[in-house]
């Protein structure tokens, strides 16, 4: 079965970065199931795994208008620090949810500076050019329930560089790049800091 639009296939992966940075990867033995044609990958990725199929192994570079965006300047922000209540200490590196009119935003602090902190809601990947290097493990049809959805249901979804929208920050790469073990609940004013990522 050739992979194209709401076809189930297990990808096992490495991503780098243009200096050769290991940044995600999925092995053989737990890879990684998504919906193919609902953007659940990065836009070129996805587009180089149409029309592959079980045993394919390639490479492929993606660049930063098909990968994780440009790194935009708008996306930094300096807010108050009380916008943080109830975190007892701010630190380079914490990441938040942002609310923000555009809805979620993944931030992360890169600088406390008195009373202000300075928050970036690019994703960490933002400008960067991407390695991709990929093997087709398995294929299947997706449920209705899954298509309807946009998504799969099996539990095997990873929550690596490959996932996301876009600029949209995606489930993205921070979920492994946590400094810290607090967990932060607050939304009060300013830039709307509404949860721990």
């Amino acid at each position: 079965m050739k992979i194209a639009k709401n076809v189930v296939p297990s990808i096992a992966y490495q991503v780098r970065t243009q200096d050769g940075v290991l940044v995600d990867e999925a092995p053989v033995n737990q890879p990684l199931e998504y919906l193919h044609g609902h953007n659940n990958l990065v836009e070129g990725l996805e587009k180089a795994l149409e029309g592959k199929a079980v045993g394919d192994v390639f490479e492929v570079r993606v660049k930063p208008e098909e990968g994780y965006g440009e790194y935009n300047e708008n996306m930094v922000q300096r807010v108050p620090k009380d916008v943080f209540m109830g975190v007892d200490e701010l630190e380079v590196g914490m990441r938040f949810i942002a609310d923000t009119d555009l809805g979620p935003l993944p931030v992360v602090i890169t600088e406390v500076d008195g009373d202000e902190v300075v928050v970036d809601g690019n994703h960490m990947l933002a400008g960067q050019e991407l390695l991709f290097s990929v093997e087709v493990v398995a294929t299947r049809e997706a449920t209705l329930e899954e298509i309807a959805h946009g998504h799969i249901h099996s539990g095997h979804e990873h929550e690596g560089c490959c996932g996301g929208h876009g600029e949209e920050g995606g489930c993205g790469c921070g979920s492994h790049d946590h400094h810290h073990d607090h967990d932060h609940h607050h939304g009060h004013g300013g830039c709307g800091c509404g949860g721990h990522h």
